[in-house]
């Protein structure tokens, strides 16, 4: 595996690779690798001559410092899974990199309804720091094909929309793995290695409201049984931002159900300090 940590390096690497005409796949990351973001490694490899991965962890789209300065970095570790897995290109920038004229006066993007619901309502800010770092990222790596995780279910609609915003769409295929979890049903993330012991026994509880949602969710209102998978995260400690029912493919929130629209369940809860987010498709 061959880390670069320049752009220009990395774009002058990549283009002679098209030129001979391989195909590029790249999976972003934040780095604290898992089994999750190996997933989309393994994915890239089917599909691409060049595997690229990025590691960078971008303060742009971090609305708490505190999350920013508490998030999980393990280089070290992450490099050596990078390479058993088979990745090929390791890009590995600084802030002063991705930006070099600062992080101030970045370009705004039109998000529309993505950036007022769920996570854009509850993390003022946040997309707009996604869509700052992928538009860097796009621009040097242009990749053909690109991985993104389905934990993150509605980032991978702005990522979309950026694509569209920016030019690509016809350029850049998008794929979405699915969500990979742990043996008890938890979702594989960064974030829960912050986790005590206790904590991580009462984490499962998220997958298991969604999972009580989807099970037990019968046409027409709601908001009984969302009120329902609330509580069951409230008798374990969380603090809800929210637990929400929406159409799959736009987001909009889906207060009376028909039995046949596809539908996703999800939800973002604390744990002390530790902010899990989660989802589940019900009938796509």
């Amino acid at each position: 595996m061959i880390i670069i940590k320049k752009p220009k390096e990395l774009q002058d690497f990549l283009e002679s690779n098209r030129n001979e005409g391989k195909r590029i796949g790249f999976a972003p990351t934040m780095g604290a690798l898992h089994a999750g973001h190996l997933s989309l490694v393994n994915e890239n490899k089917k599909q691409n001559d060049v595997v690229v991965c990025s590691i960078f962890v971008n303060p742009t789209q971090f609305n708490d410092p505190e999350d920013f300065r508490k998030y999980p970095v393990t280089i070290e570790k992450d490099i050596l899974l990078l390479e058993d897995a088979g990745c090929d290109v390791l890009f590995l920038p600084s802030v002063q990199d991705i930006y070099p004229s600062g992080t101030n006066d970045l370009n705004h993007y039109e998000l529309g309804f993505l950036e007022t619901v769920l996570e854009g309502k509850f993390r003022p800010g946040h997309f707009q720091g996604v869509c700052q770092i992928m538009h860097r990222l796009l621009e040097i790596v242009l990749p053909d094909n690109l991985y993104l995780g389905q934990k993150d279910y509605q980032q991978c609609m702005v990522i979309k929309r950026l694509i569209k915003l920016i030019g690509l769409d016809d350029k850049v295929k998008v794929t979405v793995c699915p969500t990979l979890r742990e043996k008890d049903g938890l979702a594989m993330s960064s974030r829960n290695a912050r986790l005590l012991p206790a904590e991580r026994i009462k984490a499962t509880t998220l997958f298991a409201s969604l999972r009580y949602i989807k099970e037990n969710l019968n046409p027409g209102t709601t908001k009984k049984i969302k009120d329902a998978g609330k509580q069951m995260l409230l008798q374990n400690g969380f603090r809800t931002d929210y637990i929400e029912i929406a159409d799959a493919n736009t987001l909009q929130l889906v207060e009376n159900w028909n039995g046949k629209q596809k539908i996703v369940v999800l939800a973002a809860a604390f744990i002390n300090n530790v902010r899990l987010i989660d989802n589940l498709q019900v009938n796509t």
